[in-house]
């Protein structure tokens, strides 16, 4: 016997196949409607699958009689009798196999108990018309088209259930909130511009000791253990001032941040305070008046000034000042983003002995061009930051922020113009109270 398996997309195509592939006397056993294509079962083109199949050993005998000699009238009734009796007398024999060829049909497929009825056939009506009951069980041709089905429908199911428990998960940590006075120091620190990942790990940590301790959360307590957190981050070995054996400061930063008024408010401390003897190095060509404006701090500080047109003129300059205890150094505010300068830079800031780089910077910036700027001159190996202007803003986050991000050592803060008074020593506490105290009415 030969089974084949057709997909078409309608019946008479089907047909003319069958007849053309097994003949007039092949009988269809199944017919159902499918999907091919798409994704997942889904979106998938309707198609009909057809089932046909024919007796090979019936279609030789019959040609082999008509071949050798005429045969009696019953035996050619015999022969004529539906092909479906012949395919039961054939199942009925226990020696031979009930499908010797089948290579149109899956390969691996299980035996199926349920019987599949017999609903067409290509010879003629007459045919069904003997046989409207009968049916035949051979391996079941649909198993492999459940199997993929039953696969494809528990993948979707399965995501299904994925899509509604990310869901949950994102509606429950929706849900969740921290304590009120927790909320309220969350915002504060918004307020100032503190970045949302740094808040968020605070307040975590924060949540977690009051957890660890089984104490309520209160305005009193959460303020005290968020200043703690926030004290972590500045904390450092390091000082803040220029160190004693320091002998060359540069100074580097962005155009307009103050870099010469806060080189001259230095000088004064270290020559009044310290009474260390300070010279100045400038290599500020590029900006006009630049050389006069830290000149005149020069002369009314009794300091000498040296004036650099290129990292040539360095070598010299260090030998005019060679007796100094500390140089200070102010470079050009230009625009880093050029690697020209940036290269013209580092040539600079090559000197011999002990030395430090000093990265100054203007509250007033906003925190993502300060990132920016951060990372651009961190390429010369920064040491401290100070942060100029803070009397011309009132938001202070951007300081953590820095501190967090690069590690930096916190150093002075200048809070004016007057020289030598508007620069001290950066307290953290007192950032810390700014940013965290109640908003002004």
């Amino acid at each position: 016997m030969r089974v084949k398996r057709y997909v078409v997309d309608s019946m008479p195509d089907a047909l003319q196949k069958i007849r053309t592939d097994l003949g007039k006397d092949a009988v269809i056993l199944n017919t159902k409607e499918i999907r091919t294509g798409g994704f997942l079962g889904m979106f998938g083109k309707k198609k009909i699958e057809v089932i046909a199949a024919i007796d090979n050993t019936s279609s030789n005998s019959a040609g082999a009689s008509n071949k050798v000699s005429p045969q009696p009238l019953q035996h050619q009734q015999q022969k004529q009798q539906p092909l479906v009796s012949q395919m039961y007398a054939a199942k009925s024999q226990p020696h031979q196999s009930d499908f010797p060829d089948v290579p149109d049909v899956l390969a691996h497929v299980s035996v199926a108990n349920e019987p599949i009825a017999v609903k067409y056939a290509v010879n003629t009506p007459t045919t069904v018309a003997q046989s409207p009951h009968q049916t035949y069980t051979p391996a079941s041709v649909h198993a492999p088209n459940k199997i993929s089905y039953q696969k494809d429908e528990q993948l979707i199911e399965e995501l299904k259930q994925m899509k509604e428990m990310m869901k949950k998960l994102t509606q429950a940590s929706d849900v969740f909130a921290l304590p009120e006075p927790l909320q309220k120091l969350e915002q504060r620190l918004s307020d100032q511009e503190v970045v949302p990942k740094l808040i968020r790990q605070i307040m975590d940590e924060t949540l977690a000791d009051f957890q660890l301790a089984d104490e309520p959360v209160t305005d009193e307590n959460a303020i005290q253990i968020v200043k703690a957190k926030l004290g972590q981050v500045f904390q450092s070995e390091h000082s803040k001032k220029i160190a004693p054996d320091t002998r060359v400061v540069h100074f580097v930063g962005p155009t307009g941040v103050g870099k010469t008024t806060t080189i001259a408010k230095l000088a004064a401390e270290q020559v009044l305070k310290y009474q260390r003897k300070v010279g100045f190095i400038t290599s500020d060509t590029y900006r006009i008046a630049a050389i006069e404006q830290l000149k005149t701090y020069a002369t009314i500080l009794n300091v000498p000034l040296e004036v650099v047109f290129s990292p040539q003129d360095l070598v010299k300059a260090f030998q005019n000042l060679a007796d100094c205890d500390v140089i200070f150094m102010d470079t050009a505010g230009r625009n880093f983003r050029n690697e020209m300068y940036v290269s013209e830079l580092n040539s600079l800031l090559k000197t011999q002995g002990s030395s430090e780089t000093i990265l100054v910077l203007s509250l007033t910036t906003k925190y993502r061009d300060m990132k920016a700027i951060t990372n651009n001159f961190n390429k010369f190996k920064l040491d401290k930051v100070i942060f100029t202007k803070m009397d011309e803003t009132d938001s202070y986050g951007a300081i953590v922020n820095i501190v967090h991000e690069f590690s930096l050592q916190i150093s002075y803060v200048t809070n004016g113009q007057s020289v030598p008074d508007d620069i001290t020593e950066l307290n953290e506490w007192q950032i810390i109270d700014l940013l965290l105290e109640e908003p002004r009415g």
